[in-house]
């Protein structure tokens, strides 16, 4: 009896430790993507800029950038650009557990994804 209320407790304990764990690591997932999301939608296509006066994102250099922070940073993910002013990264982040491995639960998945659009003039009241 005292067994079994010892590893129901260190389950327990397994969930809490390193579901707390994961929530940590699905808002890092979400930040990175973030982060490199931006990194790449800053860069405009100048040549499209100067011809016809509008601005649309680089793809090939945003998606460079973006793959570029991903990889300084150490994480690994997928980078497109759906449409001409805009580029979705999405991160997956895997880590091992602390506690679960215990019991054949050896590490976490969280995927984080994140838009960045190219934004110009004032796009603000008054406009």
């Amino acid at each position: 009896m005292l067994l079994a209320l010892f590893v129901a407790l260190l389950a327990l304990a397994g969930i809490v430790i390193d579901g707390g764990a994961k929530l940590n690591q699905a808002e890092n997932a979400n930040a990175i993507a973030q982060e490199a999301a931006r990194a790449g939608a800053g860069f405009v296509d100048q040549a499209n800029a100067y011809a016809n006066g509008s601005f649309t994102v680089d793809q090939a250099q945003a998606m460079a950038a973006a793959q570029q922070y991903l990889a300084s940073a150490g994480y690994h993910g997928t980078v497109t650009a759906p449409t001409p002013d805009t580029i979705r990264v999405t991160v997956t982040v895997t880590s091992p557990t602390r506690v679960l491995s215990i019991i054949g639960i050896d590490s976490m998945t969280s995927t984080g994804s994140a838009t960045a659009s190219l934004v110009t003039g004032v796009t603000g009241p008054g406009q």
